[in-house]
């Protein structure tokens, strides 16, 4: 286990490219199952998520390569085995993504049901229920969910709107490809991991209209044959990321290899914070010449402001003018993190999902967990402005959806550090 040692204060000044999404990749990666023949997937990040998905891909009988390039060829030919080992499949939410594939391309699927997380409970009774309707028997035994039909049948399935549910719609969305008939989902996430999903099974001979809007309709066909060939665009999430790091460090930085349509609402509050944005063909510039201004916020499911940027956005509400309020309105666990700013000197006063961050000058270090993914970068973000060296544990979390992090927040002028973890004996171990 490593931890990260973030001095500070810094200034971030330069440019930096995104990596491919984490997310869409997981979505993409999992819709080659449903391609008889070879599928060549660029722009890949190389995260623990997505290792994680290639494992569990390859224990499917599949043949799995990984370039330094950062592009996946997948030989979805055969596929032995519709049972992921559990083992593998608990370490990742989104591996219920091979649900879909496997029950449409196999005509049954034994999978894991994932375990608890952090931010709040996440449970599959949507997707169960979509399978139902296109016409599997679904049911649960043993930790797992089972699945079998002989062929999925095209109807319409209504999702909740509370929701609109990424995971939901991926996996109704991939196993319609191959049911028979027409399959229309309502309330479709209009999220861009879904449509980069759909693209590459486009690519495939897949007939889906209705791409990043709430009703998608999918003429069923019979196979997936040949070559599907697609480019993961840049992660918009660690893009956000590391433009929160320039308000917080009153810095200047530019994220290119970024579809700036897909943060339209992030580059909203940036300009309500009083920064200076610019932004290009495939960029984002955030220049931060003074402490932002208090900002308040609601997550919201795509094209809402993402709820995986609202821990960056808190670690710069804490350094702000004035008072800002968030309302996490995704996942109920998502604001525990805030007390590991509390840690860094940040006031912050909150009741359930709603939390009041009155911003002061400069946080301080201090040392802190990272207790999930996103919480862990905006941990990493509020450490670039705290005065001293902040140690980060969990840091396999953050791992997890961001590649290099600590070479590319080096590369703007961070002084950032990995090193190990070093456990103290048990007494025993010393002979006590």
């Amino acid at each position: 286990m490593d931890k990260l040692l973030v001095s500070g204060p810094c200034r971030l000044e330069g440019s930096v490219r995104a990596s491919g999404s984490k997310n869409a990749s997981l979505g993409v990666l999992a819709a080659t199952l449903l391609v008889e023949g070879v599928s060549t997937v660029r722009n890949v990040p190389r995260t623990i998520d997505v290792l994680t998905m290639l494992d569990i891909i390859r224990s499917l009988g599949v043949g799995v390569e990984f370039s330094d390039d950062g592009t996946v060829t997948l030989d979805a030919t055969e596929i032995t085995s519709y049972c992921p080992p559990y083992h593998m499949v608990r370490r990742l939410r989104g591996s219920f993504h091979l649900a879909g594939p496997l029950l449409a391309r196999l005509g049954r699927v034994d999978i894991g049901l994932p375990g608890g997380c952090t931010i709040g409970p996440r449970p599959v009774d949507f997707h169960q229920n979509g399978f139902r309707d296109l016409g599997a028997d679904v049911r649960q035994a043993h930790g797992m969910m089972l699945a079998r039909a002989k062929r999925l049948q095209g109807t319409r399935v209504y999702l909740d709107p509370r929701y609109a549910s990424v995971g939901t719609t991926l996996n109704l969305m991939m196993a319609a490809v191959l049911a028979k008939g027409t399959t229309t989902l309502e309330n479709a996430s209009r999220d861009p991991d879904v449509v980069e999903t759909a693209m590459l099974l486009r690519n495939a001979g897949a007939q889906i209209d209705g791409l990043g809007t709430s009703t998608m309709v999918i003429d069923g066909v019979d196979a997936l044959r040949g070559e599907a060939d697609y480019r993961v665009g840049g992660d918009r999430i660690e893009a956000g990321t590391y433009l929160v790091g320039a308000a917080v460090t009153q810095g200047d930085v530019t994220v290119t290899d970024v579809e700036p349509s897909r943060l339209e609402r992030v580059i909203e509050r940036f300009l309500d914070a009083g920064l200076d944005v610019h932004v290009g063909p495939d960029q984002i510039r955030v220049i931060a010449n003074r402490r932002p201004k208090a900002i308040d916020l609601v997550t919201a499911p795509y094209p809402g402001f993402p709820t995986d940027l609202q821990p960056p956005f808190a670690a710069m509400a804490s350094v702000a003018e004035g008072k800002s309020i968030f309302e996490e309105a995704i996942f109920d666990g998502r604001l525990t993190y805030m007390d590991e700013l509390r840690r860094m000197n940040a006031e912050i006063k909150r009741v359930r999902n709603i939390a009041v961050i009155q911003g002061v000058p400069q946080l301080s270090s201090a040392p802190v967990r990272a207790p999930d993914l996103r919480a862990g970068a905006a941990l990493i973000v509020a450490a670039l402005n705290a005065e001293g060296t902040t140690e980060i544990t969990g840091v396999e979390s953050v791992d997890r959806g961001y590649e290099s992090i600590e070479a590319k927040l080096c590369s703007l002028g961070a002084d950032v550090r990995r090193a190990p973890v070093l456990h103290s004996l048990a007494a025993s171990e010393l002979g006590a």
